[in-house]
């Protein structure tokens, strides 16, 4: 595509930030409600088309030109409302959902892959148990013991555990994320192995006949936890698939605009790991009924998809309004 035909191209569209720029400067207000919508879409499409010019036309006016517009938009943009919970709650309630329902497929695949891996290792130890120290880590298939299942939950401090266990839980998605960078291979690795070892693990447990009990103690935390990582791992994999399949575009252009969204995605899961990581430290071993484990796991769920379609159906207000 040639300077000309890329100015004449989008130059509506900065003409329309232009105006919203000076609009809030002039009136010396924070943005709210289809403003920010629509100066937030129009933001992030200038940013991508800074990047397309910055690759293919560097030293053209249009670049320096856009350099600035984007640096206004953004200081209006978050500068003055960043430190605000408005633009926090926008984040939650709007982007993040948004950015969910665009990259949906990619959430999909993350889980099927999870998935594979699950049914797997499933399969290989309910026909053999020994299977399970061929297939899962030496220190998980030693110390996994069907007959103490939920003993020793109190040797650690509740708090002390749920904060180790959101660490952990955070690094698999941050690697599952940064797993892109590959092209994807580290990421469908990560989703596989941890499938592998749930599904290990839930087939020797079906030996036992501990299937009930087990499952009790894995969905009150694993529930969240998995479609946390479902989404980060979805970050992963749509990263490593335009790094993989560019297009028209090079590479370099689609890591600029795809790794960003794929971190918006990641940065989005966080609350989910510190709910899982709490339930799983003060909730998951406590001296309960397992119903009410189920329960707990049943409330994470509900209200999941009510934040997915609370948020889906305020998505669709600002757009129309």
């Amino acid at each position: 595509m040639k300077v000309t035909q890329f100015v004449q191209q989008h130059r509506d569209d900065w003409k329309k930030l232009e105006q919203l720029v000076a609009t809030m400067h002039k009136k010396r207000k924070k943005l709210a409600g289809k403003d920010i919508e629509q100066f937030h879409k129009l933001y992030q499409k200038t940013a991508q088309q800074l990047s397309y010019s910055q690759t293919y036309f560097e030293n053209e006016e249009v670049t320096s030109y856009l350099n600035g517009l984007v640096a206004k938009s953004h200081n209006l943009l978050y500068k003055d409302q960043l430190s605000s919970m408005k633009q926090l709650g926008h984040f939650f309630t709007t982007a993040f959902i948004g950015l969910l329902a665009e990259q949906w497929r990619f959430v999909v695949a993350a889980m099927v892959l999870f998935t594979i891996g699950v049914v797997g290792s499933f399969i290989s130890v309910y026909n053999d148990p020994l299977h399970l120290y061929s297939i899962l880590p030496a220190d998980i298939a030693q110390a996994t013991d069907p007959e103490r299942l939920g003993e020793g939950a109190g040797m650690m401090d509740a708090s002390l555990m749920s904060a180790s266990i959101m660490t952990n839980n955070i690094q698999v998605a941050i690697m599952a994320f940064a797993g892109g960078l590959l092209f994807g291979t580290l990421t469908v690795y990560i989703l596989v192995f941890n499938g592998i070892i749930v599904g290990g693990l839930a087939g020797l447990f079906w030996h036992y006949e501990m299937t009930y009990e087990f499952w009790a103690y894995i969905v009150p935390h694993g529930m969240i936890e998995l479609a946390a990582i479902f989404i980060a791992g979805g970050a992963g994999l749509l990263m490593g698939y335009k790094l993989f399949v560019p297009g028209e575009f090079t590479r370099m252009y689609q890591l600029k605009v795809h790794a960003k969204r794929s971190v918006q995605l990641l940065l989005g899961t966080i609350p989910l790991f510190v709910i899982a990581a709490a339930i799983e430290g003060f909730i998951t071993p406590a001296a309960i009924s397992l119903e009410a484990k189920y329960a707990v796991a049943i409330i994470t769920v509900v209200g999941l998809i009510l934040y997915v379609m609370i948020g889906n159906a305020l998505l669709k207000k600002r757009s129309v309004s």
